[in-house]
């Protein structure tokens, strides 16, 4: 995309759609192990000291994570920092509208091979930077060709969040026909869990067995987006591909049957859906009002500062009928790869692979991920997680159950998505039939596919 383009596009009016916190400090020293000044540039014709960061953030619930590092980054440096956090849902505009800006993020995000395609050209080659040799696996590096492009840098995990005080209540229950949490391994036991909570939600004092799976911007990415990827995945697997050009939609019935499971066993009617939030789905669960949740490893601190203890939490695998149920693992993987901006100054350039470099091997730089931010970062110096997630994943993965591995990578664009949604909210206001989501799901992906292909 050339900046005459993104431009074009500002002008739309796709400016002002952020939140920001910019930052910048007074240097200072610190005794850290692997501290900056021992990082190593990257952009060997730029100096780094000169310098300066501008990272558009992707992720808003690690928005006050990231200001604080950032803080942390420049006292110990002298290196000015600036964090942007996008808005939930918008970063793609929010991206857009800022690299049109002189001003532009030296520092930014892609989620894949299809949002590589889209800003390739601002994408630096970081194949001999220090952060590239601290990878843990060339697998985590994001290719064009020989050049790297982008470097992941936390993988993550998601699934059905469930309250296990709670459902440990359900199963000693008179009316539960599951009496073991770890019983539920199917979609079967998972629907017949759900319906008896919903159909006793007054004798166990909740207001329904799932969160509202709200479709504003700020919550259908879990559904559009992370609940679709099941259907792509199964049928991936099926026919032995990793992309393709035409989606089949073979599971689409499947995933009628977990999306009208989330909209009937609910904590709200389905007509309320489009207005739902992300914010209000987690204050639901936090407040023990829904034993159910969807969403991932990232929920952790959120879940955790609202309350909620270690041995109150579990994560089931999100079964929708398909595949080998018994040896399903959680949804693992990563949409979140650093580039940097290629059009930046060298310093900048210089600047900003230094901060990565240091927020990955650094004491300060990787307890913050670790510990306030609760990622798994794939780089050697990682600090394990304490988050009681990431520990799930590793167990079920070490009892021999299979990571589902996240394919919305390849889905063909975000209007792909917001033709999914839209579909999906209209099917639970009862707007529409289910073979609205069906055309949505495979006619727009073929047509969004082929536009790609023409850019």
């Amino acid at each position: 995309m050339k900046k005459s383009t993104i431009k074009r596009l500002a002008a739309l009016g796709l400016a002002g759609l952020m939140t920001a916190g910019a930052l910048a400090g007074c240097s200072g020293g610190s005794g850290d192990s692997g501290s900056a000044a021992d990082s190593g540039s990257a952009s060997k014709a730029g100096d780094a000291s000169k310098g300066k960061v501008y990272y558009l953030n992707f992720k808003p619930e690690q928005d006050k994570a990231w200001q604080s590092l950032a803080k942390k980054y420049t006292k110990e440096t002298g290196v000015e920092v600036s964090v942007v956090t996008a808005a939930e849902g918008t970063y793609e505009q929010t991206l857009t509208s800022e690299m049109a800006k002189d001003e532009a993020p030296t520092l930014f995000q892609v989620n894949g091979p299809v949002g590589l395609k889209k800003w390739e050209e601002f994408c630096m080659n970081l194949q001999d930077l220090d952060i590239y040799k601290e990878l843990t696996s060339t697998d985590y590096a994001l290719k064009s060709g020989e050049d790297v492009k982008g470097i992941a840098y936390v993988i993550e995990s998601y699934g059905i969040i469930y309250n296990k005080t709670l459902l440990t209540k359900y199963c000693k229950s008179d009316f539960a026909s599951v009496k073991k949490i770890e019983d539920i391994n199917s979609f079967a036991k998972l629907k017949t869990v759900a319906d008896e909570i919903q159909a006793n939600k007054d004798k166990l004092g909740v207001k329904g067995a799932f969160t509202s799976a709200g479709m504003d911007s700020s919550s259908d990415w879990r559904f559009k987006t992370h609940l679709a990827n099941l259907p792509i995945y199964f049928e991936y697997q099926e026919d032995k591909i990793s992309d393709t050009d035409a989606i089949k939609g073979t599971y689409l019935d499947n995933y009628k049957d977990i999306w009208d499971l989330y909209i009937t066993d609910s904590t709200c009617k389905k007509t309320e859906l489009a207005s739902k939030t992300g914010e209000e789905a987690e204050t639901e669960f936090i407040k023990g009002d829904a034993v159910f949740f969807q969403n991932g490893s990232w929920e952790y601190s959120a879940v955790t500062e609202g309350g909620l203890k270690d041995k109150d939490l579990g994560m089931l695998p999100i079964y929708i009928g398909a595949g080998d149920e018994a040896k399903q693992g959680l949804c693992t993987g990563t949409e979140n790869y650093w580039c940097i901006n290629d059009n930046a100054s060298d310093d900048d350039k210089a600047a900003t692979a230094d901060f990565i470099n240091w927020c990955v091997t650094s004491e300060t730089g990787t307890a913050a991920m670790a510990d306030e931010m609760s990622f798994v970062i794939p780089f050697k110096k990682a600090k394990e997680s304490a988050n009681i997630f990431v520990k799930i994943d590793k167990e079920l993965t070490a009892a021999g159950k299979t990571p589902v591995s996240w394919n919305f990578t390849t889905m063909p664009s975000e209007e792909w998505k917001d033709g999914v949604g839209a579909a999906l909210t209209q099917y639970a206001a009862g707007t529409a039939k289910w073979d609205a989501v069906k055309k949505a799901f495979v006619d727009g992906w073929k047509t969004e596919k082929e536009k790609a292909a023409e850019e």
